[in-house]
């Protein structure tokens, strides 16, 4: 998802003597060198992976107690996971995919938790509150099941698709972290800020910095001094001068940053991470996975943060593919489209997790999972799931309450209560959200030190849900 604004900045770039351009293709960088933060205690960080395309989270995260079970495995026919496959989560009564078995240590050393159907909210609401509802009402946020529009609510944390700030870049301006947003999947709606754009890494091994100008050889290092003298001189008028300073300040980054972000396990200098990230490690010393790839990254920048800067970060990666109307699963349950995405997710955030153990840094980082919407429980007739609304996600870090699940698991009946659909024809287990994404960011945000003026400036519905501001699955 990339913006107007930032592929102007772009362009502008390409037509300025010394372009600054993307690494390997991933998208622009951000035009804003880190701001003086306030001071924080200690160092923090969230890491933000979005699912696109609406992530089936009633098949990652499954009821394994009977009666539940029985209930989900009558609806969900073909798709239904055998119970004794299940990856057990202790005694919560729920198990992941079992595709997902890498998180079964992490669950294990309490950091991990699933939160139950969480979505777009205005207000906290009923199905009845919102059949009754007028068109016009807040409580219907907009454009409901639309994948282009549920991103945007979901980034953004509002009930409004013309939104155009995320919520993490909000809330790193507002909390005056001193950095924008930092990406490694792109130029996504949340990390832009009224004035910041997100700072957009490529994958390791990419060239960060200068296009044409990144050699060490004399002619471009003169080249590039004299680029840097001529943004240095006075431009005659306010635009030319803030794009003047805009190219200083990138340069600026890409020194920083080029050789931190250029290593991969190949070169055998990040310790730790480099074993943690060995079963996603090809024989040549390469990420075998686009997500594995971004999560590496990460870490890298978080045992790098000095030279990163600040003490607050907020990361954001990126995984798609989730739009399994059809074939979801291929052969049997256990198998297909799905499984296969929640492997490669799994395997990467298991990976992370014991990169941030072995940097002894597992208490200060916390990820945590967003996604379009959930599907319908009821399946369709192409062996897939269709939009629908609430959603589960995981969080993971050593700062999680752990040994538990959070929010409210819907109701698996069609046409129940949890279910938004009335008649027959419309009753597919479009689950009504139980807590807000609101509530879910204000939760992580609180974590990282943000006051409660703070919360409210970046979560502009928060105030709606009155005490309940935080989901509690955070210590």
């Amino acid at each position: 998802m990339t913006t107007s604004a930032s592929l102007n900045r772009r362009k502008l770039l390409q037509l300025a003597g010394g372009s600054l351009a993307a690494a390997a293709g991933v998208g622009g960088i951000s035009l804003l060198t880190p701001r003086v933060a306030s001071a924080q205690a200690g160092y923090k960080a969230v890491v933000c992976l979005f699912l696109y395309g609406g992530n089936d989270g009633t098949n990652m995260v499954v009821p394994n107690d009977l009666s539940r079970y029985n209930q989900y495995q009558s609806v969900r026919g073909a798709l239904a996971l055998p119970r004794g496959s299940l990856v057990g989560l202790g005694s919560s009564g729920f198990g992941l995919h079992p595709a997902m078995s890498a998180l079964a240590p992490v669950w294990s050393a309490g950091a991990l938790t699933p939160v139950f159907n969480v979505g777009p909210l205005y207000a906290p609401v009923t199905k009845t509150e919102l059949r009754n509802a007028p068109a016009s009402s807040p409580l219907l946020p907009d454009s409901l099941f639309s994948h282009s529009d549920q991103q945007v609510l979901w980034e953004t944390s509002t009930t409004s698709a013309l939104e155009r700030t995320g919520w993490g870049g909000r809330a790193a301006a507002a909390m005056g972290i001193g950095s924008p947003v930092i990406s490694v999947g792109g130029n996504g709606r949340f990390g832009l800020s009224s004035l910041d754009a997100p700072l957009v890494l490529p994958e390791p091994g990419s060239t960060f910095g200068l296009e044409g100008l990144s050699s060490t050889s004399v002619p471009v290092v003169q080249r590039k001094a004299a680029l840097s003298a001529i943004y240095g001189l006075p431009q005659g008028n306010v635009l030319g001068d803030i794009y003047a300073q805009r190219q200083l300040e990138a340069m600026a980054v890409a020194d920083r940053l080029g050789a931190l972000v250029k290593i991969q396990p190949v070169d055998g200098v990040s310790g730790g991470i480099d074993a943690a990230f060995a079963p996603l490690t090809s024989a040549n010393g390469e990420l075998t996975t686009r997500l594995g790839d971004q999560l590496y990254q990460v870490a890298k920048l978080i045992n790098g943060r000095t030279t990163v800067q600040g003490n607050r970060h907020i990361f954001f990666a990126q995984m798609g593919g989730f739009d399994n109307h059809s074939n979801q699963v291929s052969g049997d349950s256990q198998s297909g489209d799905h499984a296969r995405l929640l492997k490669e997710m799994a395997d990467a955030m298991a990976c992370f997790h014991n990169a941030m153990v072995a940097l002894g840094l597992s208490d200060q980082v916390t990820l945590f999972t967003q996604s379009d919407f959930g599907r319908t429980f009821k399946t369709n007739s192409s062996n897939g799931t269709d939009h629908a609304w609430g959603n589960h996600q995981l969080v993971m870090g050593g700062a999680v309450r752990g040994n538990n699940t959070h929010g409210v698991y819907p109701d698996l009946v069609l046409g129940g209560p949890s279910d938004i659909g009335v008649d027959s024809w419309e009753q597919h287990g479009r689950w009504v959200p139980t807590s807000s994404v609101d509530q879910y960011a204000a939760t992580l945000l609180s974590w990282m030190g943000a006051s409660n003026g703070q919360l409210d400036s970046v979560l502009p519905n928060l105030a709606n849900f009155g005490s309940a501001r935080s989901l509690g699955f955070l210590g």
